[in-house]
């Protein structure tokens, strides 16, 4: 009995030595996230959880964001090898402060930014929110308000400031907000006790990606084998994530984050599978994580003409779509 009990201690250090040997034969990378952990970044985590990085040859270690996190100062630094960027701005803003990093997938077809207001008769589409005060960001401004001044005419007279508070939205049936479609109007309707009207600028035309990879410019060049498996490990986990069990991942993002519930991941993931957010025409063909130059072009080309950015800025070295648009990563069939 003692030598079967030393034969089966002896095959289970064997199994962690191997385990361990492995693992120090994997690719260390490290990724950054915009922001604590949660459900908009769930494929990088579930990702992490199915040991899909793993499988791909990549030890990943996933960091978490927060205030005063600056992705494409980490990248310029070298400090990361990838980074999260939560929308199209974020690229063009790397080309033109000279940052050696591009986007080499967008997880997200539409951007999650939303317009809320109170249930109200006169407030049906965006149209209708022409000429009505808006509490925005200071950083709004020089984003999608300029699409929307460009787009649906409206105008900075209309622009009240958002603190990130929604005592003023919810004292106030008359107040419009932005915020994102996967927290403010949860958080509204759990604290108000009333379901506000969500208008996700997306579905308007806003072309904005979201959740995208940055990756540095050396390891695009020197390194593609190891960009392409991080990419494909990251789609095969937002596909998991989204249009699968999404469990794995959620215990990492409630490890990771003291003050994430349950309660609202699950509400983001179901409004991620609602909105379609993974989705676009585009990823009927190319598939999840797909970019194209004429959405990039599109979008710097709203911004360009207002001002946001010189007409002669290289926009198109904001991305590559080399490690995105094949078959073997479609889109979800469902």
């Amino acid at each position: 009995m003692m030598a079967f009990l030393r034969f089966l201690l002896m095959g289970a250090l064997l199994a962690s030595g191997g385990t361990a040997a492995a693992r120090d034969n994997l690719l260390k990378v490290r990724f950054a996230t915009d922001w604590k952990a949660q459900a908009e970044q769930g494929g990088f985590y579930q990702a992490k959880a199915l040991g899909l990085y793993e499988q791909a040859g990549l030890d990943v270690e996933i960091r978490g964001g927060g205030p005063g996190i600056n992705i494409p100062q980490l990248l310029g630094a070298g400090a990361i090898e990838f980074g999260m960027g939560s929308n199209s701005f974020i690229p063009l803003n790397i080309v033109k402060a000279g940052v050696p990093a591009k986007a080499v997938m967008a997880a997200f077809q539409k951007d999650p930014q939303v317009l809320i207001t109170h249930p109200r008769e006169d407030v049906r589409t965006l149209e209708d929110m022409r000429g009505k005060p808006i509490m925005i960001a200071d950083a709004t401004i020089n984003a999608f308000w300029v699409w929307l001044r460009a787009e649906y005419g409206f105008s900075d007279r209309q622009i009240r400031k958002y603190t990130f508070n929604l005592a003023p939205f919810l004292v106030d049936k008359q107040a419009i907000q932005q915020g994102y479609v996967t927290s403010e109007p949860y958080t509204i309707e759990t604290r108000g006790g009333f379901k506000p009207q969500v208008f996700l600028l997306s579905d308007y035309g806003y072309p904005s990606y979201a959740a995208m990879v940055l990756a540095r410019t050396d390891w695009i060049e020197n390194r593609p084998e190891h960009v392409q498996a991080f990419v494909n490990a990251t789609i095969e986990g937002w596909r998991s994530y989204v249009y699968g069990d999404p469990t794995p991942g959620n215990r990492l993002i409630l490890a990771a984050n003291p003050d994430m519930t349950p309660e609202i991941i699950e509400q983001a993931i179901e409004q991620m599978r609602r909105r379609a957010m993974l989705q676009s025409p585009d990823t009927q063909t190319h598939g999840i994580g797909t970019m194209t130059h004429a959405r990039w072009q599109q979008f710097f080309d709203i911004m360009s003409t207002h001002g946001v950015y010189p007409s002669t800025l290289d926009w198109q070295q904001a991305f590559t779509t080399r490690f995105v648009n094949r078959a073997s990563v479609g889109a979800p069939t469902q």
